[in-house]
């Protein structure tokens, strides 16, 4: 974790998304890597999960920067989905 100059904190990582989905009528595997960018509160939960948890993550994606229009998720709440039965969420407020 680091922080912004006017203290704000963040969190990166890498999320990593395995499903079988059906296309055309067959089963096929998807496996997909992305960058996710948390701030605030959502930073602070982000950086307490566990590596190879399983989460849920909502928000939203947007270029990396005005140079590189590499997606990154950015995060706006977080749902635990491993080790509470119905999951626990974490909401950003605002």
């Amino acid at each position: 974790m680091r922080y912004t100059p006017a203290g704000v904190p963040v969190s990166e990582g890498r999320l990593q998304h395995s499903s079988s989905q059906t296309e055309g009528g067959a089963e096929r595997l998807v496996e997909v890597e992305i960058a996710v960018l948390a701030l605030g509160e959502a930073a602070r939960w982000l950086q307490a999960a566990p590596l190879g948890g399983a989460v849920k993550l909502t928000g939203f994606l947007a270029a990396r920067s005005r140079n590189s229009k590499t997606p990154v998720l950015h995060v706006n709440s977080i749902e635990f989905l491993e080790g509470n039965e119905n999951g626990s969420i974490l909401q950003e407020e605002g």
